[in-house]
């Protein structure tokens, strides 16, 4: 009986613990997209990530993104650029927030996939002939980590994105483009929140 009695004090702790926020938001962001690459510019980014709240300190979400940014092609140590083309990403994530006041910061994991766009045709010298190269489309699965600071319902996050490198290879040489990119984001949490 003092069994039966103790796990309903513990159920019931959980239980209160488990009503003292709303567990179901929305993330809506804008930002700024930077690849990696030397001499590509950077782009805009938009993302909506419907998360879940396991505890009030833990979230799991879904994030869908798309940037707009330049592919930027590496080939016998040449820099170049590729067309503007958009990058999607549907990654799992998980949040950690930490503390417990108003203003949280947060660390935070994803993987999934990345749909890098083409990046159109460019123009690479192989041996002593110049050829057209065109970038095409490819999915890949990668990872992101993220940081950032929670005030309210308003995010802001600092966000790596490792999208892995595509490769095109010519008779004698090997077109590298580096698809990983910097998102610097803010947004809102609709939803969620202590009650």
């Amino acid at each position: 009986m003092k069994r039966v009695l103790l796990a309903l004090f513990v159920l019931a702790g959980f239980s209160a613990s488990a009503q003292e926020y709303k567990p179901f938001k929305v993330n809506v962001s804008v930002g700024f997209a930077k690849p990696l690459n030397a001499g590509v510019s950077g782009g805009v980014l938009f993302a909506v990530e419907p998360k879940y709240g396991l505890s009030d300190n833990f979230d799991l979400g879904l994030r869908l993104e798309v940037a707009s940014v330049a592919r930027g092609i590496k080939y016998n140590g040449n820099t170049t650029t590729g067309d503007v083309g958009a990058f999607a990403s549907y990654l799992l994530t998980g949040n950690y927030l930490f503390g417990k006041g108003s203003v949280r910061p947060f660390l935070g994991l994803g993987v999934g996939f990345y749909s890098v766009a083409s990046g159109g045709t460019v123009t690479v010298v192989d041996g002593q002939t110049p050829q057209n190269v065109n970038l095409v489309s490819d999915t890949k699965f990668g990872g992101m980590i993220r940081g950032g600071i929670k005030a309210g319902h308003f995010v802001a996050a600092v966000e790596y994105n490792a999208a892995p490198t595509t490769d095109n290879t010519l008779a004698n040489t090997t077109i590298t483009s580096e698809n990983a990119y910097l998102g610097i984001k803010v947004g809102v949490d609709i939803g969620g929140g202590r009650k």
